[in-house]
């Protein structure tokens, strides 16, 4: 369970108040990348971030939040969507990745476009068929609503309505999204058992897949590709479309497998319904191609190779990872 600890108070001259927010990170979890130092955690902040994060004025049409694609109950992504949907319903290319654990994450979105949460929220803003907007109209339409000013004024010393105040109280909560209270977690800190199906398929999950899936956010944090059949309609070069190289075609990043039982469909252009199809495709529908990762061939043969049985028990294991209390609490809820 992730505590948010609210430690103390301090002001300032001009009559600003805030209470610091102590985040408590789980001892099985990976460092904080975020810098806190920058950016430290207030109750006003957190606040702010969260209206800020269901206003649907940070779009072009006034309709469409962050919460809108990012829905908490399938671990805020846009479940049964194979690809984003934004203002006037226009569709995007790729499938919504889920918001959560950002505050251990060093790049964000499935090319790795920008490498600074604060930053992240700038590319669906701007991006046509999501928000289409500009930050400075962002910031304009916020300053013309009544309740903004004293926000902003709460949440920061200098009170601003900015796009730079706008962005640290996103990340501000963001950063508290932890999903840590999965049966998985309490397995980890031994306050339940696995059962004899889920135990087999952790075995199997340690034998075939935490090579990519690793650590307790069940991703290496790396860009691979995993050998699907490119989108010829989209032609999705996936990280080589940020860096520039051929080397990194079809490439994207490794996503988390936290909840991943309510995030379907999945992979980067959502094309798998299931998790059973997953597996099946790593186990016989691998693609080659020359930037191939080289954990998926081995010898002549393709994929990760797993029986019919196998593939109930390592499914067995990923439903352990659903964090309901993350799912459902109110602290992340639109309010």
């Amino acid at each position: 369970m992730v505590v948010l600890a609210f430690v103390s108070c301090q002001s300032d001259d001009d009559g600003y108040t805030n209470i610091p927010v102590e985040l408590e990170v789980p001892a099985h979890f990976p460092e904080v990348t975020y810098n806190l130092a920058h950016n430290p955690l207030t109750k006003n902040g957190i606040e702010l971030g969260r209206k800020l994060f269901y206003e649907g004025a940070v779009s072009s049409t006034g309709t469409v939040s962050c919460g809108t694609c990012h829905e908490q109950k399938y671990a805020f992504t846009h479940h049964g969507h194979t690809f984003s949907h934004g203002v006037n319903d226009l569709e995007g290319t790729r499938n919504t990745p889920p918001v959560q654990n950002m505050a251990f994450l060093e790049n964000f979105a499935w090319d790795g476009a920008t490498g600074h949460l604060d930053l992240f929220p700038v590319i669906p803003i701007t991006t046509e068929v999501e928000m289409d907007e500009t930050l400075e109209n962002v910031i304009a339409k916020l300053k013309n609503k009544p309740d903004y000013k004293a926000l902003f004024a709460a949440a920061f010393e200098d009170g601003e309505v900015n796009s730079e105040n706008f962005l640290l109280a996103l990340s501000q909560f963001m950063v508290t999204m932890i999903s840590a209270d999965a049966k998985y977690d309490k397995y980890i800190n031994n306050q339940v058992q696995l059962t004899e199906i889920e135990q087999q398929g952790l075995v199997l999950f340690e034998q075939k897949c935490a090579s990519c899936h690793a650590t307790a956010l069940f991703s290496d944090g790396s860009f691979k590709n995993n050998g699907l059949q490119p989108n010829t309609k989209l032609n999705d070069l996936g990280r080589s479309v940020v860096t520039g190289f051929a080397e990194d075609n079809y490439k994207f990043k490794v996503p988390s497998l936290r909840n991943i039982a309510v995030t379907a469909p999945y992979m980067h252009d959502g094309r798998f319904g299931s998790l059973e199809a997953v597996l099946a495709f790593y186990d016989s529908g691998v693609v080659d191609s020359q930037t191939l990762d080289p954990l998926l061939r081995s010898g002549e043969r393709l994929g990760i190779a797993t029986t019919a049985e196998e593939r109930v028990a390592i499914i067995a294991f990923l439903n352990t990872l659903t964090d309901n209390t993350f799912l459902t609490d109110e602290r992340f809820s639109e309010k």
